[in-house]
């Protein structure tokens, strides 16, 4: 039993199928899927994410990612495109305006698509009024408050060393607010 996922097999799987996928249903000017396998430069990738009428934001393990973020703020708000989120992403609980999906639900995949290709233009826009709302109050000097809160809370034995470290940080954030 393999206890490992070789890499190089699910490139060449990832491949194949978008390969088929633009094969079976893509025309000489358009592809229903970008596949690259490179690093981006932030302008590259803020073009495609303009480009983009769907983002779908379904990883695996889900980290601090900012993808879904990134996505919403680089859309043109007179014809923004759609935000599809795992329901498994932290994003989708602080997302409510994006299309929620189950990633492992191939039906409810393909009806949320359709519905986000589909959407009427006001329909977007009021979304992405909404998901820009969002981001703009949970920014990265809310995560940072949440953060130093949590950790004024613990009962441990580490917690004077956590405590001095605390109030060395917010010491720091209060004489230093206008960066962070």
């Amino acid at each position: 039993m393999q206890d490992h996922i070789d890499c190089t097999d699910i490139q060449s799987e990832i491949e194949s199928l978008c390969g088929a996928l633009n094969g079976d249903i893509g025309e000489l000017n358009w592809a229903p899927v970008r596949y690259i396998h490179r690093t981006l430069s932030r302008e590259e990738l803020a073009g495609l994410y303009q480009a983009a009428q769907v983002a779908l934001v379904t990883p695996l393990r889900d980290g601090v990612s900012l993808v879904a973020k990134e996505f919403v703020a680089a859309q043109n708000p007179d014809a923004p495109g759609v935000l599809v989120l795992s329901k498994f992403t932290g994003d989708a609980e602080q997302m409510p305006a994006a299309l929620a999906v189950n990633p492992y639900d191939k039906e409810s995949m393909a009806y949320v698509m359709h519905r986000a290709l589909t959407m009427p233009l006001a329909e977007r826009q009021e979304r992405h009024r909404a998901l820009m709302e969002t981001i703009s109050r949970y920014d990265a000097h809310w995560l940072c408050d949440r953060f130093l809160r949590a950790l004024s809370r613990p009962d441990t034995a580490q917690q004077p060393k956590i405590k001095n470290l605390l109030s060395k940080v917010l010491r720091h954030r209060e004489t230093d607010s206008g960066r962070f």
